[in-house]
């Protein structure tokens, strides 16, 4: 009766004659079901292959990868937090009775899209004893755990017995994030590696410099030279004092280490780029001789522009983790070809030497204008504009990976591109019928794409840009340009099968289910009403009265008349750190001071009354201030005040009366 359901609603399997074909999971897994369940609450052991414990995918994108025992570490743990089983992790050359057995095994369906072996494959076995996942290689395991706990999630921790045997079809599956143009924290793209992964994408493309752009038209070169402009970065290495000004907003060496290992342990490698010789401004506004007229382009010519560059890289190339590095290399000058090529062929050469990495550049300049650049170096294509991938590149030996503009997004705004994922391309975007893949390059002309075995395409990337700089949004708005399309995507760059009607009716459950990370900003709650003070009792301790116990502790404030007084930086502390969208917050406050104070902060942001010099009431985003045209009037209660950002209660010279009121309610 249990599992009629689940198939008549379409919820996680998809039936045909002889048994079950597939688990409606993201990415969906081909599966042949036998008779019986297993429930996954009989389990009492994660077992380790003693045998492969240590072993580790050297075929994959990452230099650091973990071993088996490392990813069923983590696997463990995430368990526990999506489907609440608590069970212990032991290594042994055979499975336990009622276990989760990790081992590693040839199966000669291992192959990706155009037939060749795949260390990123898997096979799930569940029958009457438990569970196995194998894989090619540890990494191949971890991706067979993605696809246990789905199953788990979806099912209610009681699953089909049978098998499977899963492969992607491209080795480059993920997206590029815009990190030039706007900062985000390191724990931010931890947590989007965690997200990645949960879908089986393992390539994150930070793009680590950049410029908004440099409207030479207009602009006077000292307006060129003030314009925004930001290397993410920070090296002490006295050849590069001065390229990076922005020391609050970079990356240090022991942050960026951290981020890559952080996203190594669940499957995902972080791809750096950092852009030259064009969107180079940071650069020019350093090295101002090293410029072309147009200061956002480095003169390439000139005798110590490619010694600077491999100076840059020299430096940090020992911080990138990854098999292959990005240099951008995108939108130069179109009368500048061969030097252009001189340069890419060069630094190809250069970190090659020196690190045996791989490059890869954007598609900009084709064989047929004259790029003579090595097929060594592999091409991101963006943008029919710039090249047909299919007739220029691959057609002419180069190996080339899709980010093509039917998945460009723009943060928060952009006149040409949208701020979320199109989900009518995700399903339908093939032309000749179907849906999209990583080989369709052109959304409205099939004859530009080549076929889906074709070994020439490495996968898909969408990229996520910051067009108009760091104050046209926010850190978490990136994550909601993605959330609730991404997955989609994941499937195609997999090479799985979910309809778009399956894939609604799974996304819910399975995206709550997402561990390593809470980029929704979920609060538990009893009730619609998440946190509520009152300040009638003039104690150390604020009781909330939401009846979630979520008690707050008064800092050198005092209660008065039940209302809390807050000056000379006393607070309220607590336990919350931030509530995410969907939520309205009330309170009344008096103040009594001109004053700028901090009315609420966090780890994502604050609300301030007043900013410096003006009176309105701010709120402060990844270091940008966004002002409202309203200031509290002095000495007046001002009732029933609601605002979006809810974190930690602040104050300077201003009282609170009832407190606060936090409901999870649309505002």
């Amino acid at each position: 009766m249990f599992w009629g359901q689940l198939v008549n609603l379409g919820l996680f399997l998809s039936l045909s004659i002889g048994g079950y074909t597939r688990l409606v999971t993201i990415p969906t897994i081909p599966f042949n079901g036998t008779n019986g369940t297993y429930s996954l609450a009989r389990l009492t052991s994660i077992v380790v292959d003693a045998r492969y414990a240590n072993v580790v995918d050297n075929d994959g994108a990452t230099q650091i990868p973990p071993t088996l025992h490392q990813f069923a570490e983590t696997f463990q743990k995430d368990l526990q937090s999506t489907v609440g089983i608590d069970i212990p992790l032991t290594a042994s050359r055979t499975a336990a009775v009622n276990s989760i057995f990790f081992t590693l095994t040839n199966e000669t369906g291992f192959q990706d899209a155009a037939g060749r072996y795949t260390s990123e494959a898997y096979t799930l076995t569940i029958n009457e004893d438990g569970v196995e996942i194998a894989g090619a290689s540890p990494l191949g395991a971890w991706w067979g755990s993605r696809s246990l706990l789905q199953a788990a999630v979806i099912s209610g921790n009681t699953l089909p017995q049978g098998s499977a045997v899963d492969a992607p079809g491209w080795a480059n599956r993920g997206i590029m994030l815009d990190a030039g143009r706007h900062f985000y924290p390191p724990e931010f793209l931890i947590e989007m590696c965690a997200f990645l992964s949960f879908f089986k994408q393992n390539a994150f493309h930070v793009h680590l410099s950049d410029n908004l752009y440099n409207n030479v038209d207009r602009y006077s070169a000292q307006q060129s030279m003030d314009l925004y402009a930001a290397f993410r970065l920070w090296s002490e290495d006295p050849a590069l004092a001065g390229l990076n000004k922005r020391a609050n907003e970079s990356y240090t060496k022991k942050q960026f280490d951290n981020v890559q290992q952080q996203c190594a342990r669940r499957g995902v490698t972080i791809i750096p780029e950092i852009e030259a010789p064009g969107h180079a401004l940071v650069i020019s506004q350093w090295r101002p001789d090293l410029a072309l007229d147009d200061l956002s382009m480095l003169n390439i010519t000139h005798p110590d522009t490619i010694p600077t560059m491999k100076s840059i890289w020299k430096t940090f190339l020992p911080w990138f983790h990854s098999k292959t590095v990005h240099i951008g290399a995108d939108e130069y000058d179109k009368d500048l070809v061969a030097d252009y090529t001189s340069f890419v062929n060069t630094m190809r050469d250069y970190i090659f030497k020196e690190s045996g990495k791989g490059m890869r550049i954007w598609g900009t300049f084709i064989p047929s204008q004259g790029a003579n650049v090595s097929t060594d170096v592999s091409i991101q294509h963006w943008e029919f504009f710039e090249d047909n991938p299919y007739f220029d590149y691959i057609k002419n030996g180069y190996n080339v990976l899709n980010s093509d503009d039917a998945f460009y997004i723009v943060g928060k705004w952009s006149g040409s591109y949208p701020s979320t994922l199109n989900k009518t391309r995700v399903f339908y975007g093939n032309p000749a019928g179907g849906a999209y893949a990583p080989n369709v390059f052109d959304t409205k002309n099939a004859t530009n794409n080549p076929p889906r075995n074709d070994p020439h395409v490495l996968g898909h990337i969408a990229a996520l840009w910051n067009d108009y700089g760091p104050n046209s949004t926010t850190v978490l708005e990136a994550y909601y340009s993605w959330r609730d399309t991404l997955p989609a995507l994941a499937d195609k760059q997999w090479g799985g099968s979910i309809l778009e009607e399956e894939y609604d009716a799974v996304f819910d459950k399975i995206h709550a289910a997402i561990p390593g990370q809470n980029l929704d900003r979920r609060v538990q709650s009893h009730t619609d009403t998440i946190l509520h003070y009152k300040f009638d009792e003039d104690t150390e301790t604020v009781v909330d009265h939401s009846g979630n116990g979520y008690d707050g502790i008064i800092r050198g404030c005092h209660v008065q008349n039940s209302s809390l007084v807050l000056s000379n930086g006393c607070y309220v502390n607590t336990p919350l750190g931030s509530k995410g969208r969907d939520y309205t917050l009330s309170f009344w406050v008096k103040p009594t001071s001109q004053t700028p104070g901090t009315l609420f902060a966090g780890p994502d942001s604050a609300l301030l009354s007043g900013n410096g010099s003006i009176s309105n009431i701010t709120l402060i985003s990844g270091g940008n201030p966004y002002s409202l045209n309203y200031s509290l009037p002095l000495d007046t209660w001002t009732q029933d005040l609601q605002v979006w950002s809810f974190l930690r209660a602040w104050g300077s010279m201003a009282k609170a009366k009832f407190g606060l009121l936090l409901e999870s309610k649309p505002h």
